[in-house]
């Protein structure tokens, strides 16, 4: 396969929950050489309401941990979201714990202390479940999406997109067929400011320009829709 896997998750926010302050600190450091953002908290109940007032694509969660531990936090997530990429980190093997992660959808579960290579498989398959195990899509009109590249594919041609246009059409693609409004996009392109409409009407005319003006459809008042 001619693609890094991980390049997919270069432009992703990942959110890592574990009440051990080494380890945490150790895995936001490394986890910065992969993501965009990320963001490490110590226990489940400051996570859920992290999650209230913030986008993630991906989660890294510890079981054991006070206030609210990792299992039950990711069994209130999953009632929200069914599809987010979710990583267990435990010292724990109990059949137990590995039956509970089965049954909450986890994509992998690793053991402490952390193994780079397992780390980085762990990562492989986290990517692979983001763009649902296709890292090249059909848009429309011969036009293809390379998750990798972040780029467009066209009659032979690469048409380059900037990063706010990736990250937006990739959020398109996740949600094709649900009207995204003003306020979703916004939340997801940016942090913390506040950026106007017509920021956000910009990236769509430039992505209507390089691909195609039906790539995406005006929501009157409200926002706009992706579907073939």
């Amino acid at each position: 396969m001619d693609c890094n896997l991980l390049d997919i998750l270069s432009d992703k926010r990942v959110l890592c929950v574990d009440d051990e302050e080494g380890i945490l600190t150790n895995l936001v450091e490394i986890l910065e050489n992969f993501f965009q953002d990320v963001k490490g908290l110590k226990d489940g109940k400051l996570a859920l309401e992290e999650l209230e007032f913030n986008s993630y694509d991906v989660l890294f969660f510890d079981i054991c941990m006070p206030k609210m531990d990792g299992l039950e936090a990711i069994k209130k997530i999953r009632e929200i979201d069914s599809k987010i990429p979710i990583v267990i980190l435990s010292a724990h093997t109990d059949q137990e714990y590995l039956w509970k992660a089965v049954e909450l959808k986890i994509t992998k579960f690793l053991k402490k202390p952390l193994d780079k290579n397992t780390l980085l498989e762990a990562l492989k398959k986290v990517a692979l479940e983001l763009v649902d195990n296709h890292v090249i899509v059909e848009l429309l009109k011969g036009y293809k999406y390379d998750f990798c590249k972040k780029s467009v594919l066209h009659k032979g041609k690469t048409i380059n997109l900037s990063k706010s246009e990736s990250k937006l059409l990739e959020y398109f693609l996740k949600n094709k067929g649900n009207v995204l409004s003003f306020e979703q996009i916004a939340d997801y392109l940016w942090d913390f400011e506040q950026p106007s409409k017509e920021a956000i009407k910009s990236i769509i005319k430039e992505l209507r320009r390089k691909i195609d003006h039906d790539i995406v459809k005006n929501i009157y008042g409200i926002g706009y829709i992706y579907e073939i």
